[in-house]
């Protein structure tokens, strides 16, 4: 137990530069490449533009990783320096919560990209050199980093423009690999200079510049024919923040928002939120002004409303609080402005076009007639099913998701760890023969549990419900009997680790217990996720399930691999990936439990979960060289 408790020396103070290099995922998120560290360079140079310094921006990225961005904005204050002797430009690249950006009355007005003043400084330290060139009035100064650590500087006067480039190579420690998604990038930028109207962003040579502005962005996600003739386009401005819209409908049943801030992507937060539910109160209350909707009808969801909507938004706001350096999702932001403005632009343009905006109401409605026939179709298998399950007297528990296939031999009973990975389960499966069963956590160890207290536990009885076998009320042990048993296969679903392995054989250990011939006939499987994850040249994903195969996949296609990613666990993968691992059958890796000794097998389940601690101890002492930490 001494092992356990804190001494003198448990606890550790890191300085910023080695807190960075120890977990650089929590300020850059992903580390499957550098792709974060150039989004960081890039902001300030996208931030200087938007304060009009500057009109191109230069990106090269060589074959050996090394990345260079250049513009030609104001520059930084050079040759200049503080009461600690770093000079302004040495301590914006090497010391955390340095910035010109804080300020919402200062040249930024609070509403830059680079907010925080860690972006440069984290490129700095994931990299094993940086050197950064900057010229202003005259002077230009030149700093070098190695490994995140000052090395010296260089100061001269010179003619040439003012501006900045920073020059850096992330360094292979920390990144799974160091090979930029270049047609990635050159999206983003793409994307960019539609914002910013009269920006040239150059990558590796190719000029990425749109005299359209946001429209040409909207042209970009529109991947159907338009329902409406006019599109939704307006641009406003009041003191520090504006709002640029551009909207359309298509024919297609899903819906696109792309809400940029302050020039950033992002994928959640208050902001998606007022513009969806804007949309949905100015287009039903417009319906019911023109008479399209009755006053006694009910309003039309956002989900009916919204299919066929691509909607673009860039904001600019001050005081924006992200949840994290990377700023995908926004955390706090005034949504006041955005739920005003566009309410009132919107109104405008309904009253000026209102053939588009019948047509948008009346796709909402065949939208909801379509999900109200959904829901009634659902709710006849629903019922179906529950009649039949009435007529059996088995009362299914709750948790279980389960499939509707009367050849019931044909199901699979998925038993799934935790609930992230059981809803995404649940998304992607086959209805017809796949069902989940998600459990919390580590299932009862029932060898050290009396019989009479085994049916007391939640999990225990909801799955002996689901397999719909007899209890035996003389030994509680489960009477087999294949006609009865509702699922063919029963397949234990979980992470690839020490814990998703205990998981899995404790429920091997119930069900060998309670009816050891669902596995010796061959009903109970194992799901083996893969370990990682290989993007291709053509950005097509490649599953391999451990180390051999990936070393195997490396020498065979030496020359088609962009990134190798480790999988996340079960709970952190979304439907697709849970649907090419553990559901379809073309490409998932299922085992099957096989008994060649039943005493054998009675034996160590026996000393893995039987109440004495000697066996156990000498069965892990055996079978050690047998674990693998990854």
């Amino acid at each position: 137990m001494s092992n356990n408790l804190y001494n003198e020396d448990s606890i550790q103070s890191l300085s910023p530069l080695e807190h960075v290099r120890t977990r650089p995922s929590m300020y850059i998120g992903a580390t499957d490449t550098p792709y974060q560290l150039v989004i960081e360079i890039l902001s300030n140079a996208i931030d200087e533009y938007r304060i009009g310094n500057g009109k191109v921006i230069i990106l090269d990225i060589t074959d050996d990783g090394r990345i260079s961005c250049q513009d030609e904005a104001q520059g930084f204050i050079v040759d200049s320096y503080r009461e600690d002797g770093k000079s302004i430009l040495q301590a914006s690249f090497d010391t955390l919560n340095t910035s010109g950006k804080f300020s919402s009355d200062g040249v930024y007005e609070g509403s830059a990209l680079g907010l925080h003043g860690q972006g440069s400084k984290i490129a700095n330290f994931l990299s094993h050199e940086m050197i950064v060139e900057s010229t202003r009035d005259g002077i230009k100064e030149t700093v070098f980093f190695k490994e995140g650590e000052f090395q010296g500087r260089i100061v001269e006067n010179v003619t040439a423009h003012s501006g900045t480039r920073v020059t850096f190579k992330p360094s292979e420690e920390f990144f799974t690999s160091t090979k930029i998604d270049i047609k990635k990038l050159k999206n983003f930028c793409d994307d960019i200079t539609c914002l910013c109207e009269g920006l040239a962003i150059v990558v590796n040579g190719d000029c990425l510049e749109h005299k359209n502005g946001i429209q040409d962005l909207l042209e970009k996600n529109l991947s159907d024919i338009e329902i409406i003739d006019n599109r939704f386009i307006f641009q406003k401005k009041k003191d520090k923040q504006s709002l640029k819209v551009a909207m359309t409908y298509s024919g297609k049943n899903s819906s696109t928002i792309i809400p940029y801030v302050n020039c950033g992507i992002t994928t959640a937060g208050p902001h998606i939120t007022s513009i969806k539910s804007t949309i949905t109160r100015i287009l039903n209350k417009w319906a019911k002004e023109q008479g399209i909707l009755k006053s006694k009808d009910k309003n039309l969801d956002g989900n009916s409303l919204q299919e066929g909507m691509i909607f673009i938004a860039d904001i600019t706001a001050d005081e924006v609080a992200y949840n994290a350096q990377i700023k995908d999702h926004v955390a706090k932001i005034d949504t006041s402005f955005i739920s005003s403005t566009l309410g009132e632009q919107l109104e405008i343009w309904l009253d000026n076009n209102p053939d588009d905006g019948k047509a948008i109401i009346e796709k909402a409605l065949v939208s909801r007639k379509a999900a109200e026939a959904a829901k009634r179709a659902r709710e006849r298998v629903r019922n179906k099913a529950a009649a039949n399950t009435k007529k059996k007297n088995i009362q299914l528990p709750t948790t279980l998701t389960d499939c509707w296939s009367k050849d019931r031999l044909s199901c699979e009973l998925l038993v799934s760890e935790g609930k992230s990975a059981a809803s995404g389960l649940v998304a992607a499966r086959d209805s017809e023969t796949q069902a989940v069963y998600g459990v919390r956590g580590k299932m009862l160890s029932v060898l050290k549990t009396s019989p009479a207290n085994i049916y007391k536990n939640q999990e225990i009885n909801n799955l002996v419900q689901a397999l719909g076998l007899e209890v035996e009320p003389s030994t509680c042990k489960l009477k087999y009997d294949k006609s009865k048993l509702r699922y063919g296969k029963i397949i234990a679903c979980a992470d690839a680790d020490f814990d998703g392995f205990a998981i899995e054989n404790l429920l091997f250990n119930i069900l060998w217990y309670m009816c050891p011939e669902l596995i010796l006939n061959g009903h109970v499987y194992s799901a083996v996720p893969p370990l990682f994850r290989v993007t291709t040249k053509k950005n097509e994903y490649v599953y391999l399930k451990d180390e051999k195969a990936l070393e195997e996949y490396k020498k065979q296609n030496p020359n088609n691999i962009q990134t190798i990613g480790r999988m996340k666990g079960l709970g952190e993968c979304d439907s697709d990936e849970l649907a090419y691992c553990l559901l379809d059958k073309k490409t998932r890796n299922v085992l099957q439990l096989k008994v060649t000794d039943r005493d054998k097998t009675d034996e160590m389940f026996n000393n893995l979960y039987g109440k004495a601690v000697g066996p156990r101890v000498t069965f892990l002492a055996e079978h050690l060289e047998e674990a693998r930490v990854e």
